[in-house]
């Protein structure tokens, strides 16, 4: 049983340098362009994709969109799923990361961006749109560390990816820097002082083989 995990490709807010969190922002065209790639990548590999999941956010789901179509599995169900959302960077969403560095120094935002339980500043604004409309408010965060995310992501994991795992399927995640950054860490069992190391590039393939058991027997990046 295979599991790809793939960041979305390059987005608005990567382009522009700013934290993005659940602002639902677009796909550059770099971005389309890199998503294509990945899902050609994953075809040449000859890896069969069963089904997907993706956050609700479009980046994530044009992403998964782009890459089934390349990797000829357009068919397969999607699962949308808040679980796999951008982690929320509180106030600092919205905000340019240079500008918030000369503020605040590099340190102070290298622990923001890369700490297992650093909380960013909170914001008191968590309303966005009825895409959330479902969840109980108490879900809806003002501001997450990393372990917080990692937190929301375990059942998704739990209810959802392992089962179909189980059931001998090949799934695609296609998250986001954080919320994968947390899997991965998870998976891995990365001791959290190490887990600033856990790169996550965009719209690259990253493959991890299972045994029956749910252990790792490879791991691969296209």
């Amino acid at each position: 049983m295979k599991l790809i995990l793939v960041r979305h490709g390059e987005s608005e807010a990567n382009f522009e340098n700013y934290w993005t969190g659940w602002l639902d922002v677009d796909l550059t065209e770099k971005g389309i362009e890199q998503a294509r790639s990945a899902g050609k990548k994953i075809k040449a590999a000859d890896l069969l994709i069963d089904v997907a999941f993706e956050s609700v956010l479009k980046r994530s789901i044009k992403t998964a969109k782009m890459i089934l179509q390349e990797a000829e599995a357009s068919f397969v169900p999607e699962y949308k799923t808040w679980r796999l959302n951008e982690r929320h960077y509180g106030a600092l969403v919205g905000k340019n990361k240079e500008i918030i560095t000369e503020n605040f120094g590099a340190e102070q935002v290298k622990k923001w961006r890369r700490g297992f339980d650093e909380i960013p500043p909170l914001t008191k604004n968590n309303h966005f749109d009825r895409r959330y409309d479902m969840l109980d408010p108490r879900l809806i965060p003002t501001g997450e560390s990393l372990h917080m995310t990692l937190q929301r992501v375990i059942p998704l994991w739990q209810d959802q990816i392992a089962p179909n795992l189980l059931d001998g399927k090949n799934i695609l995640v296609c998250g986001h820097g954080n919320s994968l950054r947390a899997l991965v860490q998870f998976l891995e069992n990365v001791p959290k002082d190490q887990v600033d190391r856990i790169d996550i590039p965009n719209a690259t393939p990253m493959i991890y083989t299972f045994s029956s058991q749910l252990e790792i027997i490879e791991k691969e990046i296209l």
